[in-house]
């Protein structure tokens, strides 16, 4: 078991050689700090926390700097645990970037999902209206709250209310690249949450060593650059050309006119 803290960017789209598109959501993953270790002795369970994204001093306070001075590093804005690690693989202080992945594992990614406010039952709970004839009078209710019998509305019943805004997982979500250079995951599918959220990404719990065969992706930076190296080149000696005519005809002008002079 592994994990990392990151940023959800945003979804994009990317393509295989073959053809494919694959949906991908885009994930910045920033230095994580392991700012404690904690033990089956000293706290009775096995795990690590992360401190991720770095604040000013001025927005954090005494204790949270005093705990990650423990472990050298600045204050940080999320500290989370990931459970079920082994500890002995990890130091006080070490840093954790997106190179721990490799394309093809599987992994869960947790995540606080869009808040949509006070809902009804329609949208709430995916059930039906009624009637819209004028005459029903029972358009988007709730239905009915049971027998009377008990006096009060029994546990479990659908009602409106607060919708999204909880924290929620999807699993077994494939790693379709690991961007080194700018500390990026391309993670297939959805993650839970808007943008610029945090997410939790762990090894999957169901397909721990699982790992996908990943076919190759189009990498269009190479061939877009050599591609408008060539472009450029054409439009230079194009217009070098048009510039020698030019010159020419000028010269071809004025000598005419001197001619026409004498």
């Amino acid at each position: 078991m592994k994990g990392i803290l990151g940023t959800k960017i945003g979804m994009t789209q990317v393509f295989t050689k073959n053809g494919k598109l694959i949906p991908v959501t885009v994930v910045s993953v920033e230095p994580n700090v392991v700012t404690q270790i904690k033990t089956v002795e000293k706290d009775g369970y096995e795990a690590i926390q992360l401190g991720y994204q770095t604040v000013s001093e001025k927005k954090s306070n005494k204790p949270k700097m005093g705990h990650t001075k423990k472990a050298g590093c600045e204050p940080k804005r999320f500290l989370r645990e990931i459970r079920g690690v082994n500890v002995a693989d990890y130091t006080l202080g070490q840093t954790l970037d997106a190179s721990i992945f490799t394309e093809g594992e599987m992994v869960d990614v947790s995540g606080v999902s869009k808040g949509k406010g006070f809902q009804g039952v329609i949208k709430r709970h995916n059930q039906s209206r009624g009637p819209m004839g004028h005459g029903s009078q029972y358009h988007r209710g709730v239905g009915s709250m049971g027998t009377l019998r008990p006096m009060h509305v029994l546990k479990g019943k659908k009602l409106p209310g607060h919708m999204g805004h909880v924290m929620s997982t999807v699993q077994n979500l494939v790693i379709v690249q690991v961007d080194k250079e700018n500390n990026c995951l391309l993670i297939k599918g959805n993650v839970p949450g808007p943008k610029n959220s945090l997410v939790l990404i762990r090894t999957a719990v169901k397909n721990k060593d699982t790992i996908c065969e990943m076919e190759e992706l189009i990498t269009y930076v190479e061939e877009t650059t050599d591609q408008a190296v060539e472009v450029i080149e054409e439009l230079e000696a194009t217009a070098v050309e048009e510039n020698q005519e030019e010159k020419q005809e000028t010269t071809d002008e004025s000598s005419q006119e001197e001619k026409t002079e004498e």
